[in-house]
Order: structure tokens, then C-alpha cells, then sequence
């Protein structure tokens, strides 16, 4: 018998509006081919033809069973509910309709391509590796990385000389020693907070202290960038570790995952817990500038607790290093940093790494002078569009991704590898806010971004093009579309305050 709803309503009839509306919306259900995951049922090729027992509509998340009696009661309240919860699949990303209305970048697709770059990517750093030691062709002097320049600055340090970790003919011997004579000179800028860790690590042999580092740190983020994505399965460690500044922190032995894996963490608890939030924006410290947005944001949005511990985390590492080395290594590190935008704006680091207006400016041929004045100007913009997000208390996810993203438009000095740090905004930005998800143009965009990430510096290079500067740039004008669209939503504005 042919069963109606309140309306008169068959089921028939309202699975056909169904699949004129959307066909992944409209499948047969029966009480025996439903079982324990609805997911299973095969997909209907086309208006049911028999009368059913009731519809199925699916979600991102959830698939709700609907009988008769629930079924609404006119033609336009099944419609409205069919395109809401379209609307949902496709900001979510999570989509398994007909292959027209099938976002392009779907879960799976993204974990396969993703996949492939992976094990290309390993490839290539194998292939980078095994040449940096020779392997491949013989080198006229030897090479190292990064990361010794860390280790000897401890080495520096662990010999009760840490003052000399500023004085740089000191500080390349004791990088030689540590690994062969003739290599290139490390520079090591880092404040004495960043020495306690050196100092920490060059007590260990120097394979086994950057392999400790790195495994450390790395495992640090992923942590991190998964919790902000609210991802337990172990695909999602895919596009995570083939995001390529990933692979090019650990061969440069960099500290990047470090200093992401702080935002992160920062900012998943700034609202939860505000100031154990504070105690780790307190850590960035170790590399103070990428630091100089989160007093902007705090008082912006009122966190006072959080500006405490930051302040009390910031200030405790500080004295502590004080304690450790003594008045004179801080009074020898503030010397070398004042000299150091003169050995940067010098050239001595090629400007196709930077990822700053500062370092676009010089790669195009502009003086010093004229790049300092741009990067200020980018500074300042970038301030008041955190200022602004923090003190309309937007959204976590659009606070976080805002103060990370514009962090890396306001710092003088930021080289390619810390793009790692643009992979925690990104993870905001596709987080969403539980109600609101990434349009599926933005995602492109992204996906986009993650692509150029692949070698901006040779890109740089090669096309005299500041790849770097675009993707960050890019990166803080996404964030603040998304910002206002979502501002528009909710145009009252409210401030944290506590």
C-alpha cells in the first residue's frame, strides 16, 4: 500500500523531488537493508520506482533516517532541508554525491595526491641528502646544516664561554669542531632563552642531538596541526607531512616546527585555557619577532590572563638565561642583533629564501632603506587587521588563523622554511568553526598555496619572482575574506574580555 504523509503526500513523490533537487540525496530505504552503517546501502540509480519505507538524507557527518510521519509537510520544507544540507557537504568538503556536484578536492583525492607527493618528496630528499654528503659526486669542501650552528653556539655555551655564540669567528670555529673544517659559516642570531635548549642539546653527540631535535619537534606539530584540524585517523598524517616546508625544515635542521607548534598549541587554548595559552606564547621568546603580534591581539580582545602568562612564561625564560650565562651574553646578543639587518639587507642570505615584504623588496633591486619602509608599512597593516579580528572576537578558528597568518606579513625576517608556520594557520582556516566550513574556492586557493610551497626559493631564483612573499601574502588576504564574510554574518561586535 501506497503510504502518505500528512499532506497526502508518497514517498514516492517526495524521493522524486529529492533526486530532481540532488540524486546522492535520495536512496531507497528498508528496514532490512539498513543494518548498523547506512553508508554501506548502495546508492539509488534513480527515482525509486516501488514505494518505500522511508528516505535517507546525508550529511557531512551524520546520515538521518526520515519516516513518513517526520517527512515535512509541504514541497518547500523538503527542499529546504535537502539544499541546507547540500550546502553543508560542500563547505564541509565531504561530498560522495554524483560525480558532477563532487567538490575536486574531496577527502580521499586529497589524501591520494597527497600520497604521491609524499613518497616524491622522500625521493627527492633522499636523492638531497645522500648529495650533501657526497654520495652522488665528489664536493670541492664539505657541507653541513643549519642545525650546527644551533649545536655550537651550545657547544659555546656547555664550555662556559656562552658569551662567544655572539662573537663570530668563535662561533664557526667551534661549528668546525664539531663537524669538518671549510664549511660554510652559520650565523647564529638566536636570543639566550634559545640557548638554554642548545646548550641542553649539545650535550648529546651531533647526529644524535639533531635527529633527537627533529624527531622532537616534528612530532610537536603534527600533534598539534592534528588536534587543530580535530583529525584522530592516521591518513590525515598525509598531507600534513608532504606539506613541503616539512621536509625542508628537517634537511636544513631548522627550528620551524618549534615555533609553529607553539601558535598552535597557544592558540587551541587561548579560550579554554587562557593561561596556560599564555604560558606557551611566553616560549616564543626563543625567536622573539615572530612574537610581535600577540600583545596586539591580546589587548585587542581583552585575554588579559593570557597576556599574563606570556608575560610570566616570557619574562621566567629570560631570567633564567640571565642566571644560566650572566649579563654579558645578553649584552653581546643585543649587539650582534643590532647588526644583523645590515647582514641580512647584505645579501650574504640569498633574498629569494625571504617570505617577507622586507626580502621582496631587495630581491626586486629596491636599497635597504626603501625595503625597511615597505616592510613597516606591511607591519603596521598587518597589525590592524589583527587588532581588528581579535577585537570583534570573531571565531577561534578566524582569530588564529588571522594572528598566524599576518605574523608572517609583519616580521622582518622569515626565510622559507618557516612557511611550516603557515601550515598551522591553513589548518584553522579548513577547521572551520563547526558551523561555518571553507568554500570550496578558498580550499583551492590553499591547495594552491601548498603547491607553490614546493621550492620558492628556487622559484625566486630562477624567475626573480618573491614566490614566498605572494604565498604568505595570499595566505593573510584569504584569512581575511573569510574573516569578513564571517563578520558580515554576525555584523554585532563582542569582545572576549576577562
Amino acid at each position: 500500500m501506497d503510504a502518505r504523509n500528512k499532506s497526502g503526500q508518497s514517498v514516492l513523490e517526495v524521493s522524486a523531488w529529492l533526486w530532481t533537487l540532488d540524486p546522492a540525496f535520495s536512496q531507497p530505504l528498508n528496514r532490512t537493508a539498513v543494518g548498523p552503517d547506512p553508508r554501506v546501502m548502495p546508492r539509488a540509480k534513480g527515482p525509486p520506482a516501488t514505494t518505500v519505507e522511508g528516505i535517507i538524507i546525508r550529511t557531512r557527518a551524520e546520515y538521518w533516517p526520515f519516516s513518513l510521519s517526520t517527512l515535512p509537510i509541504s514541497r518547500e520544507g523538503v527542499i529546504e532541508q535537502v539544499l541546507e544540507c547540500s550546502r553543508q557537504r560542500r563547505s564541509s568538503g565531504d561530498w560522495s554525491g554524483s560525480p558532477v556536484d563532487r567538490p575536486l578536492l574531496g577527502r580521499q583525492r586529497v589524501i591520494l595526491l597527497c600520497g604521491i607527493l609524499l613518497v616524491v618528496e622522500i625521493v627527492f630528499f633522499i636523492f638531497f641528502v645522500a648529495g650533501t654528503h657526497g654520495l652522488i659526486v665528489p664536493l670541492k669542501r664539505p657541507t653541513s646544516t643549519d642545525f650546527i650552528s644551533f649545536y655550537a653556539a651550545g657547544k659555546l655555551a656547555n664550555a662556559s664561554t656562552p658569551a662567544l655564540a655572539y662573537d663570530q669567528d668563535a662561533h664557526y670555529a667551534a661549528e668546525q669542531r664539531a663537524t669538518a673544517s671549510g664549511i660554510d659559516y652559520f650565523l647564529f642570531y638566536y636570543p639566550p632563552p634559545f640557548l638554554l635548549l642548545c646548550a641542553a642539546l649539545a650535550r648529546l653527540p651531533y647526529i644524535p642531538a639533531f635527529i633527537g631535535f627533529e624527531i622532537a619537534t616534528i612530532g610537536f606539530y603534527v600533534l598539534i596541526v592534528r588536534r587543530i584540524l580535530d583529525e584522530s585517523g592516521w591518513e590525515i598524517l598525509v598531507p600534513i607531512l608532504a606539506f613541503p616546508p616539512v621536509l625542508w625544515t628537517i634537511g636544513l635542521g631548522q627550528n620551524g616546527f618549534l615555533t609553529a607548534g607553539l601558535f598552535g598549541a597557544a592558540t587551541l587554548l587561548v579560550d579554554r585555557r587562557p593561561f596556560a595559552a599564555g604560558l606557551l606564547f611566553g616560549g616564543l621568546c626563543c625567536k622573539p619577532h615572530f612574537a610581535m603580534l600577540v600583545p596586539v591581539a591580546l589587548i585587542a580582545g581583552r585575554h588579559w590572563r593570557v597576556l599574563l602568562g606570556a608575560l610570566i612564561s616570557g619574562g621566567g625564560l629570560c631570567l633564567l638565561s640571565v642566571i644560566a650565562f650572566g649579563w654579558q651574553t645578553w649584552h653581546d646578543f643585543l649587539i650582534a642583533a643590532a647588526a644583523s639587518p645590515g647582514v641580512y639587507a647584505s645579501g650574504r642570505i640569498p633574498f629569494g629564501g625571504f617570505v617577507t615584504p622586507f626580502g621582496a623588496a631587495l630581491l626586486l633591486g629596491a636599497p635597504p632603506g626603501a625595503a625597511a619602509v615597505v616592510q613597516a608599512v606591511a607591519a603596521a597593516i598587518a597589525a590592524i587587521f589583527v587588532a581588528i579580528v581579535w577585537r570583534r572576537n570573531l571565531s577561534l578558528p578566524i582569530r588564529a588563523a588571522s594572528l598566524i597568518s599576518a605574523t608572517l606579513v609583519a616580521v622582518p625576517l622569515a626565510l622559507f622554511y618557516d612557511l611550516v608556520i603557515a601550515g598551522v594557520a591553513a589548518a584553522w582556516l579548513l577547521r572551520g568553526d563547526g558551523e561555518h566550513r571553507l568554500p570550496e574556492q578558498a580550499t583551492l586557493v590553499l591547495a594552491g598555496l601548498y603547491v607553490l610551497c614546493l621550492n620558492p626559493r628556487g622559484i625566486a631564483a630562477d624567475w626573480h619572482v618573491p614566490i614566498g612573499m605572494l604565498i604568505v601574502v595570499a595566505l593573510t588576504m584569504l584569512t581575511a575574506a573569510v574573516a569578513a564574510r564571517r563578520a558580515m554574518r554576525d555584523p554585532a561586535p563582542t569582545t572576549a574580555g576577562e
